[in-house]
């Protein structure tokens, strides 16, 4: 919070923008405390502390610091999902009328274009995300070992970085283990997501992680991947059950494997839900249409502080 402030101190920011939940908390503190004449605080799902099941004094705590750092007079707050508007209401963190939902952080239509669905006798089906429990892996994995025992051909892979410095990770050799074993195989890091997807039948998401807006999934809609992901918060806010891709409960990886080998086995369901899945995203999910939601928000500050009031 030091750095925070004695860069707001140098810079005498008119609005200061905080993205992510440690500079939304230290920052949105440093700018009550300083006078900050206006505020963005970005929530970008409410992380590892609010994933469900966990409680404590670290919770009760970052509890504390929201309702701090959120409610500065001439702030407002982005959130993603209906969810986290929900919970940060409960605990009294938002000003009314200060919160504005802009469901993601946008993708790039060019960049994420789609492509047909690969053909062949081994589909491959993707996990694309840190390497974290959270995210749903070991179920992944416990799906992936049915569906091969089944006799089901695909490839299951991960896609992603081993992050060590995350509580809920999954240990590098569990992940080296299963490139070497199977039953899935782990391709860490990948700076070409756009290849990557263009290779993969289907993408799942088996998160209960408390996410924003999942970009994979969006990324996935963009590309015309149809989805596989979890009935929670972020997740669900993506997904048109039966048009784009299926809902499953949290930690059931019978459902993932059931809804996997049921879109595996009908290639014009998955291209249905690849094609659908694109114009969702041209639809909703474009990055310009997230950076004029922010603009307007810029605006309507500077406006607040020129002392034009917005009706």
């Amino acid at each position: 919070m030091l750095a925070i402030a004695r860069l707001v101190r140098r810079e005498q920011p008119d609005i200061l923008h905080l993205v992510t939940i440690k500079p939304v908390l230290y920052g949105g503190i440093a700018a009550r405390l300083l006078g900050v004449p206006g505020v963005v605080s970005a929530i970008s799902g409410m992380g590892y502390l609010f994933t469900e099941g966990r409680s404590g004094l670290l919770q009760r705590l970052s509890r504390l610091m929201y309702r701090l750092a959120l409610r500065h007079p001439h702030g407002r707050v982005i959130v993603q999902n209906e969810a986290d508007r929900d919970a940060l209401r409960a605990m009294g963190a938002l000003r009314e009328g200060a919160d504005v939902l802009i469901p993601g952080s946008g993708v790039d239509l060019d960049v994420y274009s789609p492509s047909p669905i690969p053909s062949g006798d081994s589909p491959i089906v993707l996990l694309p995300a840190r390497m974290l429990w959270d995210k749903g892996v070991g179920e992944f994995v416990e799906a992936a070992r049915q569906l091969l025992e089944q006799g089901v051909k695909a490839r299951f892979v991960l896609a992603g970085p081993y992050d060590p410095h995350n509580p809920a990770a999954v240990p590098e050799g569990q992940l080296q283990t299963w490139q070497a074993q199977g039953p899935v195989e782990w391709w860490g890091q990948q700076e070409d997501m756009p290849r990557v997807l263009a290779a993969a039948s289907l993408v799942v998401l088996p998160s209960y992680y408390r996410e924003g807006v999942p970009k994979a999934l969006l990324e996935a809609l963009a590309c015309g991947r149809p989805v596989v992901t979890t009935d929670a918060p972020g997740c669900r806010d993506v997904v048109e059950p039966g048009k784009n891709g299926e809902l499953i409960p949290v930690r059931d990886a019978a459902a993932l494997a059931r809804a996997i080998g049921e879109l595996l086995s009908d290639r014009s369901r998955l291209e249905a839900m690849g094609r659908y899945g694109r114009l969702k995203a041209e639809r909703e999910f474009g990055v310009e249409r997230v950076v004029e939601a922010h603009l307007a928000i810029y605006r309507s500050l500077e406006r607040r502080e020129s002392g034009v009031c917005d009706e």
